[in-house]
């Protein structure tokens, strides 16, 4: 449709257009995306199968959506994306405060206007990117600011009496007519507020104050809201659950290439960063790993969840303690070490609820905990089981490395060697180089240290070594295992 030549209402008339709620063109359009096999949702990894179904067919059904899920589950963003289901273009009566259609005006001013210029009623086009409006429920939000109400001073500037409808100052929701409105966190609404919302989800109204206003408003209404809210805060009152259509469940990634995945797309990296660091596979597997050991520990409280931001943002930190490391070393080019870990403990510290025990260890110790039970989880996917008891007389795959500490040899790794000095370091560490060989032999030139690095932890993380932190760095040391074989 040419929008240009559209300018009035009986240019309108003449043209193809026909009226239609934001649910019909949802609707509409999204059929014909599944007709034809396009993508209604893009960039929502992990929801393939389950979230998006529950979704298109709650937009089928012409449904309110309430979706309720964790924090960090990518609520907020599946709701804006619903734009992309709407018309491109749709046509509004020019300068009406709530979008009116002008083939199926609501309000009484879009309606005077179309008495008054008939055919030559001013037409203007709204965007679907002007067709989101977004409010955070916030204790201190009114029903004046949701819905609407009396405007003295623009009865006293127009001298109109309260009983007249234009004294009305419309709220965001009548304003979203035609729009898609979203209410994030709902339960931390009063649950007064609430209540108002009742007619506009059942019968498609609004009432403000006394007057008997019936404006059939055709918003999209989306809410999101957080389980841990119904206990923390307030909750969703049940008549106005009972008026909404759909309630979805959000969820986290089910397994770590489905978090790699989502990481990978939302991390942001200078092209200076790709260019000199070089990120090992086995990196990216430990950082997402550190979610799942979050959501599953004893010290992290589950009800509150495990934002997937924890990993892009750690992802970020690690990235970024590499960078500095090669500025202050010196080096051209590195590549991600395990000591940078440690660079990432200020991003799992803000995304992570402890409990009391875990707020009595303290969130720095939890969070490197959560680092070393990763490493633990993750090592015997690449090197032989540590079994609780070993036999004496068999021979060990780590019996030349443990050995080596035993001779009161010590390891220490400073967090900011150049990258001679820290290869030199693992080197010198009699068997490491021979396990590597032997049990990852198809591991890249550029990851071998870090895999070297990745053994030792591992070793620790089983209490095979000892690992001390000191103001520069790590040392690794002999511990009584090599005494006392178990754990």
């Amino acid at each position: 449709m040419n929008i240009k030549e559209n300018t009035t209402l009986g240019a309108l008339k003449k043209s193809d257009y026909t009226p239609q709620t934001i649910q019909e063109e949802m609707a509409k359009n999204l059929r014909m995306k599944l007709k034809k096999g396009i993508t209604t949702f893009d960039g929502l990894i992990g929801y393939e199968n389950t979230v998006i179904p529950d979704i298109e067919r709650a937009i089928l059904s012409s449904h309110n959506i309430n979706l309720l899920g964790l924090r960090g589950q990518a609520k907020t963003r599946l709701a804006r994306q619903m734009t992309q289901l709407l018309d491109e273009w749709v046509p509004i009566v020019k300068g009406s405060e709530i979008n009116d259609d002008p083939l199926d005006p609501i309000s009484n001013d879009a309606k005077e206007q179309i008495v008054k210029l008939g055919d030559k009623t001013p037409v203007s086009w709204l965007h679907r990117d002007d067709r989101f409006f977004e409010k955070l429920a916030t204790p201190d939000v009114t029903v004046a600011d949701l819905i609407g109400d009396v405007d003295p001073i623009k009865a006293s500037n127009l001298k109109l009496s309260y009983a007249d409808e234009r004294v009305i100052h419309f709220g965001m929701i009548p304003r979203a007519h035609r729009c898609i409105f979203v209410l994030n966190e709902l339960p931390d609404l009063q649950a007064r507020i609430q209540v108002a919302l009742f007619s506009v989800l059942q019968e498609k109204e609004i009432q403000i104050r006394g007057f008997k206003l019936r404006l059939a408003i055709s918003p999209q209404l989306i809410f999101t809201a957080n389980p841990e809210d119904y206990t923390n805060r307030g909750s969703i009152v049940t008549p106005l659950k009972d008026r909404i259509g759909s309630q979805i469940l959000t969820h986290y990634p089910h397994n770590r290439s489905i978090a790699k995945a989502i990481t990978t797309q939302e991390v942001k990296i200078s092209d200076l960063q790709k260019e000199c660091i070089n990120i090992p596979e086995l990196a990216r597997e430990i950082i997402e790993q550190i979610g799942f050991e979050a959501r599953k520990s004893e010290y992290v409280d589950s009800k509150s969840g495990v934002s997937a931001r924890m990993s892009i943002t750690a992802m970020e930190n690690l990235i970024s303690t590499a960078e500095r490391r090669l500025l202050i070393s010196g080096d051209i080019k590195t590549s991600i070490r395990l000591v940078d870990f440690l660079g990432i403990i200020p991003s799992i510290n803000g995304k992570i609820e402890l409990v009391y025990e875990g707020e009595q260890e303290g969130a720095e110790q939890i969070s490197y905990h959560l680092i070393s039970e990763s490493i633990k989880t993750l090592f015997p996917d690449f090197f032989p089981k540590i079994e609780k008891l070993e036999k004496q007389d068999e021979e060990g795959p780590y019996d030349d490395l443990l050995g080596w500490f035993f001779q009161d040899n010590q390891l220490f790794l400073e967090d900011t060697l150049t990258e001679k000095k820290y290869q030199k370091t693992l080197k010198e560490i009699a068997g490491i180089e021979s396990i590597i060989k032997k049990y990852q032999p198809e591991c890249k030139p550029e990851d071998h240290y870090f895999m070297m690095e990745f053994l030792l932890w591992g070793l620790e993380a089983f209490k095979k070594l000892n690992k001390y932190r000191t103001m520069e760095g790590f040392q690794f040391k002999d511990s009584l295992g090599s005494y006392i074989s178990g754990l």
